[in-house]
């Protein structure tokens, strides 16, 4: 086993040279991009669905998700990824409703959809409060977690403090976005989508070659922890349903209980149910809707399919190779184990690789991040609400400034941040009880400004109520506070994220229900312009009487079309799961749903869009 924590000259020079390429990348579309909001924000809207989904799948992996996916695997096993696999349900709307709907809009942000929706001056509230929000504590907390495992990546690869080393990232990332915007971003997520794929898988062939083969990973896993603990946790991929305690408490304590909720509520309940914010920004940056559809459809095909598996691989392979996590990095917890095996099985050349690929996808999330939260702060508070007929030159430059403020409160967000999975929980948690209104605001007529204000409020005082409890609760036993990593106790349970749903998604559906019966609709004249422009389907009674639709309602035909996809993009996600870890039958199976489900897709779908 190589113990050589030193870097080779050849690493650096990999390094070094993706960094030259990154800001030569800037600096080469610095011109365009500075050109308007809509150039520096969208790309001008002119990106096909490759460049657009690509980029999709390269803004979601950042530096946390493998060391996340390692938290998860090691911790309770591979089904706890149903945190984030049930999103695909979520998702599937955003291919086949979502990303046709957002380009029929036309806008910068989606918050700017809040204006053309509903009216007045809740519906500018509205604007500027989801858009500080975001922007600012939302983006927070996703770029403090991304910098944290770049954090974690860094100390053991690198030898070096931690901190200073993510500062010198930082630093470059930031200097990167301010000189291309979007352009800049997604020019190097292509890029930089295949350097982490090709790390990644090869990591994974490298790590299963060192234990002897993956028949012999089993062998040596089941004799480490033993057959039950390996075939019913750690390599399930369903939790296994408790029979014995089905009526009881303790029901709800079982890991089958999670995964029911994470399938039957989560998918549907959270923020991004209509694609979520940076998910929409390139769905807005693509030519037009074929394009937009498409691209979401690759994207969620690599983003749950693809990507995933080599990570998993090298999880349980840290498992093998490092049951206990050394003393030295006790305080990474067993996130650790990824970058272990990294840096313990890769030699010059494919260590320098390994760690280009975790920089670029920090570089591509963070800046990713900045540039959609500066977004917000310019055309949704600044341009909307103080400045609203500035040359364009100018929004540009107040974005760039937003951009350097973003930055660096974001790294000082990271250093309180302790478990990345956490503050994943942490970030549903606040938006779990909107989802229903971001859908419904598009089909029903009756959703107006009050009802989305409501969810949202009701999702976020509800989640730091229980942070608040968790802490006074942790506090009083004399045991030390970790932010979002301290759970509240109540009706007898240790509350996981799951539970928490089941409070929040609750009382906010109850909340904005009963707001929007007791205030009024938006007026017609604003319901019949959205809906002029958008044409959803869905029910708009008083509004689509007698309607002669100039677009194809994008709900007609829907359900038959989500099925298939999920289908699909889950045949093949767990098909390949299933031929990874040798059940050949099983895999067979699920490859073969995924052809049809990939056929019923194009047919009713695909090919008949010009």
């Amino acid at each position: 086993m190589n113990n050589d924590i030193s870097i080779h000259i050849i690493d650096w020079i990999i390094i070094l040279s993706y960094i030259l390429f990154s800001l030569g990348v800037g600096l080469y579309y610095n011109k365009r991009a500075a050109s308007s909001t809509k150039e520096y924000f969208l790309s001008g809207q002119t990106l096909p669905w490759w460049i657009v989904g690509t980029s999709m799948v390269a803004t979601t992996f950042a530096a946390d998700t493998p060391l996340a996916i390692t938290e998860f695997v090691r911790g309770p096993g591979i089904w706890q990824n149903w945190f984030w696999w049930n999103l695909l349900m979520g998702a599937l709307l955003g291919v086949f409703l979502f990303s046709r709907l957002w380009k029929r809009a036309d806008v910068l942000t989606d918050n700017e959809l809040l204006e053309i929706r509903y009216s007045g001056k809740p519906a500018a509230l509205l604007r500027a409060f989801k858009a500080g929000y975001f922007a600012i504590l939302y983006n927070f907390i996703v770029m403090g977690w991304v910098i944290n495992a770049m954090a974690s990546v860094v100390s053991v690869m690198l030898n070096m403090d931690k901190w200073i080393a993510v500062w010198i990232c930082v630093a470059i990332a930031l200097l990167y976005a301010i000189l291309s915007g979007f352009w800049g971003v997604v020019v190097t997520d292509l890029v930089q989508f295949f350097i982490a794929m090709f790390g990644s898988i090869t990591l994974a062939i490298i790590a299963v070659k060192h234990v002897g083969g993956m028949d012999s990973l089993l062998k040596k896993l089941e004799a480490l922890m033993g057959s039950d603990a390996v075939h019913n946790s750690t390599l399930k991929f369903i939790p296994p349903v408790p029979i014995d305690d089905i009526t009881t408490l303790t029901f709800w304590e079982s890991p089958f209980s999670k995964f029911i909720i994470f399938i039957t509520v989560m998918w549907w309940s959270h923020h991004g149910t209509d694609g979520g914010g940076y998910i929409i920004q390139r769905m807005s940056s693509a030519k037009n809707e074929r394009h937009a559809l498409l691209a979401t459809l690759w994207f969620n095909l690599a983003h749950y399919a693809l990507r995933v598996w080599p990570w998993i691989i090298v999880a349980v392979v840290s498992i093998v190779m490092f049951p206990l996590i050394p003393e030295a990095y006790n305080d990474l917890g067993v996130k650790a184990g990824y970058p272990l095996v990294m840096n313990n099985l890769l030699g010059p050349g494919l260590k320098g690789i390994l760690i280009v690929s975790f920089l670029a996808a920090f570089m591509s999330t963070i800046d990713t991040h900045l540039n959609w939260g500066a977004s917000y702060l310019v055309n949704d508070i600044y341009k909307r609400f103080y400045k609203p007929n500035a040359a364009e030159s100018h929004y540009v430059f107040v974005g760039k400034i937003f951009t350097v403020v973003l930055m660096i409160l974001a790294a000082f967000t990271a250093m309180k941040m302790q478990s990345i999975s956490k503050a994943w929980e942490f970030i549903f948690s606040m938006g779990a009880g909107i989802g229903l209104v971001l859908i419904l605001r598009w089909f029903w007529w009756r959703v107006n400004a009050w009802s989305e204000i409501t969810a949202l409020s009701t999702s976020i005082v509800v989640t730091f109520l229980l942070e608040v409890i968790a802490y006074s609760q942790t506090i009083s036993s004399n045991q030390d506070y970790n932010l979002f990593g301290s759970a509240p106790f109540l009706f007898g349970l240790k509350l996981q994220v799951h539970h928490k749903l089941m409070i929040i998604v609750p009382i906010a559906i109850i909340s904005w229900i009963t707001v929007t019966l007791l205030t009024k609709p938006e007026p017609n004249t604003t319901l019949a312009k959205f809906y002029k422009k958008v044409q959803p389907g869905g029910w708009w009674g008083p509004i689509n009487q007698n309607y002669e639709h100039t677009l194809q309602p994008v709900s007609k035909g829907f359900f038959i079309l989500w099925v298939s996809g999920i289908m699909m993009i889950y045949g093949f996600t767990f098909g390949i799961g299933n031929l990874l870890f040798l059940n050949y039958s099983n895999a067979i199976l699920l490859f073969g749903i995924a052809i049809i489900g990939t056929y019923l897709v194009w047919k009713r779908s695909i090919s008949k869009l010009k």
